[in-house]
């Protein structure tokens, strides 16, 4: 690996945010995964978690939409939500879900300056019952046209960019946040990776 090359990877790393990440439960499309999977490298996401207990396990994702985001990127499968839900208690202090209700917070009244997990449910069913009862509370995009919805890659994008916007306030990405062992495996990891145009573009 060159020094040009390992600076450039050393930093990206530098703005991972190892308190941020998305869960995608039962998200049938590899496509929408894989478009999500590339908004959460751009806003220095490294781990996300993909449930498949009512859909197919996925094998691979959508290339032309992630632009091999995926390589970059740690991803956790579970065939199990309250397995999946027990590892995320063990790394995140909120879980909150998308999910229309009565008690449903608007997305800007989150604290996404906190640790904190965001599940986006399947295109159709959305988030599921049992996701909704183990989450810590749920929350809406605000909206003001006729179809109160958006694409499950879009909805992810403006989510997770107001948490980058939230965060770059509070300075998270002023300085390393990931840990030095997580840090420097990723280093060696991504050392081993073929050139990748999108992630490498500005090298020169």
């Amino acid at each position: 690996m060159t020094p040009e090359r390992r600076a450039k990877l050393a930093g990206v790393l530098n703005k991972r945010q190892p308190d941020l990440t998305v869960v995608l439960e039962n998200v049938f499309d590899p496509h929408n995964i894989s478009a999500v999977m590339r908004t959460c490298d751009a806003v220095g996401i490294q781990e996300i978690y993909v449930i498949t207990n009512k859909v197919p396990r996925h094998k691979k994702w959508g290339t032309r939409s992630s632009s091999s985001a995926a390589k970059w990127l740690t991803v956790h499968q579970f065939s199990d939500i309250k397995e999946c839900v027990d590892v995320l208690r063990s790394k995140y202090a909120k879980i909150y879900t998308t999910h229309l209700s009565t008690d449903a917070k608007s997305l800007h009244e989150l604290n996404l300056t906190e640790s904190v997990a965001l599940v986006f449910g399947n295109e159709h069913a959305g988030v599921s019952e049992e996701m909704l009862a183990l989450a810590d509370g749920n929350f809406i995009i605000p909206q003001v046209g006729i179809i109160q919805s958006l694409n499950i890659s879009v909805a992810c994008a403006v989510t997770i960019y107001e948490a980058m916007r939230q965060k770059s306030v509070a300075g998270h990405y002023n300085q390393r946040r990931l840990p030095d062992e997580q840090f420097n495996t990723l280093l060696d990891q991504w050392g081993f990776l073929g050139e990748d145009k999108d992630a490498l573009s500005n090298e020169n």
